[in-house]
């Protein structure tokens, strides 16, 4: 991860070559910087992609130990993003595919300016947590449905129509835009912003709290050799 202050504006950049591919250490540094972090954020990948999801080899060579580890850290970076009291902005600057697609949708907006966008972890052989349905479900709309059970991809223009984002913009011009208007959002009155989120994110969270018995069956799937064997195929797949 690195962060960056533009003018009040917290920039929280993915920041693990080449696809920015969620490992445990990354999971823990979004927890860390988002709790630490005040007031407007933006969140973005660097290099030429938002995140392409899991890093899928460290959970078929890390161990149920690792795997374990790995799946609470991932709900609590999800709900890190998503409870986040003040303003967040995503900045989607490249592919945001699975993990990468749920960090966008816990953010309030959405900018894309590159890449293509979608959940794939029906594709990948995994379960959802259920942090990232509930988070996708109250992002997208009934459009989860084709999202979750589709387990595609969609371009930029597509993603826009769906409302899965609210603003295509350039690359050139995708920082600014984005830092623009998480500073825009920003003036209003925190704790009447952060009510409101709350608010609306009650729902989500209701059903993320009572979904635990869900997320044990889900634990147990990524954990095992069926789902290992699922995820080295779709990597072969993909060569």
């Amino acid at each position: 991860m690195s962060i960056e202050d533009i003018d009040g504006v917290s920039v929280v950049r993915f920041d693990h070559p080449p696809v920015n591919a969620l490992d445990l250490d990354l999971l823990d540094d979004v927890i860390v910087a988002m709790r630490g972090l005040d007031g407007p954020v933006v969140i973005t990948g660097a290099g030429r992609c938002f995140s392409a999801g899991v890093d899928l080899p460290a959970i078929i060579d890390g161990g149920a130990e690792y795997t374990d580890r790995f799946m609470t850290s991932l709900s609590a970076a999800f709900l890190a993003v998503f409870d986040h009291p003040a303003p967040v902005v995503a900045a989607i600057n490249g592919h945001a595919i699975a993990g990468g697609c749920v960090f966008a949708m816990a953010a309030d907006i959405r900018l894309m300016s590159a890449g293509t966008i979608g959940l794939t972890e029906l594709a990948v052989g995994a379960m959802f947590p259920m942090s990232a349905l509930e988070i996708c479900r109250y992002a997208m709309g009934t459009s989860v449905t084709q999202a979750t059970l589709g387990a595609g991809t969609v371009d930029v223009s597509t993603a826009a129509a769906l409302g899965w984002v609210d603003e295509v913009v350039t690359p050139e011009e995708l920082l600014s835009r984005a830092t623009a208007l998480a500073r825009e959002l920003a003036e209003y009155a925190p704790a009447p912003y952060a009510m409101t989120k709350r608010q609306l994110h009650r729902p989500a969270r209701d059903a993320i709290d009572a979904g635990t018995e869900t997320d044990v069956t889900v634990r147990a799937c990524w954990m095992s050799q069926e789902t290992h064997a699922r995820m080295a195929a779709y990597m072969k797949s993909l060569h």
